[in-house]
Parts: structure tokens; C-alpha cells; sequence
């Protein structure tokens, strides 16, 4: 398997709902590093998994409806902990439709088999999400 990962970062505000948040059900501020890594078993006709000037366009679109917004005041989110784990699922989602709209790159649509979104909270902690594209 092939892959090809691009990575950027976003600035988010947030709190959690439960006790079991601890300090973290005040509202703060959370810098995530963000990498997306496409896979699929064969290469394209120019040697590629995709056009990583389009996969990093793509990401930058993505994050840009998070970055430096408060995710509690975000209608899509309305009600929902935005964990590290939550986010990783939620930019997979968004990922996911781009990939499949061919986003990418031509030929891709189809081509990429799956797709792995990790965010890193820390240097020590981190989450990620990973599914198949078909």
C-alpha cells in the first residue's frame, strides 16, 4: 500500500460536557497539529497517490471552517464533546467527501482506498481516525 500524508494545524476554543472533563468543562484553547495520509495499492500513471498540492489545498479548506473559531458556537457540532477523538472523525468525514468529488487530483476519485486523520494535541498525546474511501 501506497500512502501520501500532508499536515497543517489549527487553533480552536472549546469545552467539554461531564465530570469526568475535569477542568477541561471551562472553555480553552486547544493547538492541534493535523495530518491527513492517503493510501492506495497501486501508484497512478505519473507515479503519484495524489496531487499533494491539491491534498494540502483540501486540508487547508477543511480546517479553515475550525481554525480560530470557538467549536461550541459551530451549528454542525451544536451538542457534541469535540474530544481530540471527535475532531479526528470529523475531518475524516470532510476529507472524505473532498476525496470522492476528486479533490485530489484526477483519477483519484475512486483510486484512494483509504484515509488516515491524525491530530496531535501534544508532542505526547494524540488521536486519529482511519476508514476505507469506498
Amino acid at each position: 500500500m501506497y500512502a501520501l500524508a500532508v499536515s497543517d494545524h489549527i487553533m480552536i476554543a472549546h469545552s467539554f460536557r461531564g465530570e469526568v472533563f475535569g477542568p477541561a468543562q471551562k472553555l480553552h484553547g486547544a493547538t492541534y497539529g493535523v495530518e491527513v495520509e492517503f493510501r492506495r495499492a497501486e501508484l497512478d500513471q505519473h507515479g503519484l497517490v495524489c496531487d499533494i498540492g491539491l491534498a494540502l489545498n483540501v486540508l487547508k479548506e477543511v480546517l479553515a471552517g475550525f481554525n480560530y473559531h470557538n467549536l461550541d458556537e459551530l451549528p454542525d457540532l451544536a451538542g457534541r464533546n469535540t474530544t481530540t477523538e471527535f475532531m479526528a472523525g470529523e475531518i475524516f468525514r470532510r476529507m472524505k467527501a473532498r476525496v470522492a468529488a476528486g479533490a485530489v487530483g484526477p483519477g483519484t476519485a475512486g483510486a484512494i482506498e483509504s484515509m488516515r486523520v491524525v491530530l496531535r494535541e501534544s508532542p505526547v498525546a494524540w488521536a486519529s481516525f482511519e476508514g476505507s474511501l469506498r
